[in-house]
């Protein structure tokens, strides 16, 4: 079984170094690369030039990372993979559920039509209209960038006027009411979802409201209750994906909320503070549906 695994940039990083050690030890000979290396190629039997596969397609490919780009550029990575898959090669995740997943007002709106509760959020495009919706929703509220990850780019706003500029967001406004603390730090949780299952768990604390890892939150571990792992489990279905990482929030009742699922997610962070090995888990979840017979 051969296998391509696209990653950031060369050989890959922590996440997929690990992957890839996971992947051989199931026997999968693993090639990796990235989606910007890919052609569109008519001289190609198959229609397409995937480095290290001469001509060939793969039994399966492995998402880690569509890298940063262009709308030109990520718009063609996508088709790389759209193209995968309409070739019978078994994306993991699928194309589709990464463009739900990253784009967050299409997230948004799958989790609102599953039924599942998410803050308050409107998405508009440009400032005018921003300014005229901001009302609607309780102040402060947060902006997010469409297709930001890791807390860049966001920002807490009180009033219309302190909106961020347009061009910092692509003019689309992205707004959601804020979720205010619950005790002295701010606390969300990373909930890892593989298969249909939840994987593991972490909590995320931070002195400040962006409790990303990545911006300096100390993850810890964490064994969600039923409520927490179902809501996980029906926000990484809704969006369609095989695996994800899902952030969820506490309100001030004690609800939780759904605030995104992550396509691509990193989860050093969380291994640290798992026995679980996640690597592990994915590469056996995703090996398991390229077997013949099994479900896809």
């Amino acid at each position: 079984m051969k296998i391509a695994l696209f990653v950031d940039e060369g050989n890959g990083d922590w996440h997929s170094r690990r992957l890839g050690r996971a992947l051989g030890l199931l026997r999968a000979e693993v090639v990796t690369t990235t989606l910007k290396a890919c052609a569109f190629d008519t001289g190609s039997p198959t229609g397409l030039i995937i480095p290290g596969f001469d001509g060939t397609l793969p039994d399966g490919a492995f998402v880690r990372s569509i890298s940063h780009g262009s709308l030109e550029q990520i718009t063609f990575r996508l088709g790389i993979l759209h193209a995968l898959q309409d070739s019978g090669v078994r994306v993991w995740n699928r194309p589709r559920a990464i463009e739900r997943c990253v784009d967050k007002s299409t997230a948004t709106f799958h989790f609102q039509k599953a039924g599942l509760p998410t803050p308050d959020t409107i998405t508009v495009e440009g400032r005018d209209h921003a300014t005229a919706r901001f009302g609607d929703l309780s102040a402060p509220v947060v902006v997010k960038p469409l297709f930001g990850a890791q807390g860049v780019g966001i920002a807490k706003v009180s009033a219309r006027e302190d909106l961020p500029d347009g061009a910092d967001l692509g003019d689309v406004y992205y707004m959601q009411s804020f979720v205010p603390p619950r005790g002295p730090d701010y606390e969300d949780w990373r909930v890892f979802v593989s298969g249909g299952r939840v994987v593991a768990a972490m909590s995320r604390r931070a002195k400040t409201w962006i409790t990303n890892v990545a911006q300096g939150a100390s993850p810890g571990a964490h064994d969600p209750c039923g409520e927490m792992s179902g809501l996980a489990v029906a926000a990484v279905d809704a969006m369609g994906a095989d695996y994800a990482g899902v952030d969820l929030i506490r309100r001030s009742d004690g609800r939780l909320s759904v605030l995104e699922v992550n396509s691509n997610p990193a989860w050093r962070g969380l291994q640290s503070v798992t026995s679980v090995d996640i690597a592990a888990v994915l590469a056996a979840d995703f090996h398991a549906a390229l077997v013949p017979g099994r479900p896809a």
